[in-house]
């Protein structure tokens, strides 16, 4: 149903070789030279290649970077002084705030205290201070069986 697979040898199949073709050189109009001074005249260094031909230019020297500053030695005594006098004013100022906050509450929970008291003492003078008249509505005395229910006096 499928037909069979051929194989060929490796040195049976077709190679295709492809040579690069050179480029004619492009003709330019050479641009108007601008004769600059350079602030230092750079060395001229002369390269001999392996084809035999010497190519000379202008050396350019790497960029070198910045010096590493030297950072100075600090003692290990001096380190734990330091950081004992960051804990003792983390310390300090730590007090110094919960001492704050204590009295705060404190004068907080002061005038809770004062503000309860005079609502209670206002809400006592109210019942003492009230006038005592027949107050209406259904009034119930189950042991003489007298009920009186909306009696009002007008």
């Amino acid at each position: 149903m499928y037909p069979e697979p051929v194989r060929h040898a490796p040195a049976e199949r077709a190679v295709e070789v492809h040579q690069p073709t050179p480029l004619p050189p492009a003709v330019v109009a050479p641009a108007p030279l601008v004769a600059v001074q350079p602030g230092t005249v750079p060395s001229v260094a002369s390269i001999l290649l392996p084809d035999g031909r010497v190519v000379t230019g202008y050396a350019i020297n790497p960029a070198q970077p910045e010096p590493i500053a030297v950072k100075p030695a600090v003692s290990r005594a001096a380190v734990n002084v330091a950081l004992g006098g960051v804990g003792f004013l983390a310390v300090c100022g730590g007090l110094l705030l919960l001492t704050t906050f204590i009295t705060a509450l404190t004068a907080l929970i002061t005038q809770l205290i004062t503000l309860a008291a005079v609502c209670f003492g206002g809400f006592v003078a109210v019942q003492i201070f009230k006038p005592h008249g027949h107050r209406g509505g259904t009034t119930v005395n189950i042991r003489k069986a007298i009920f009186k229910r909306n009696h009002f006096h007008g």
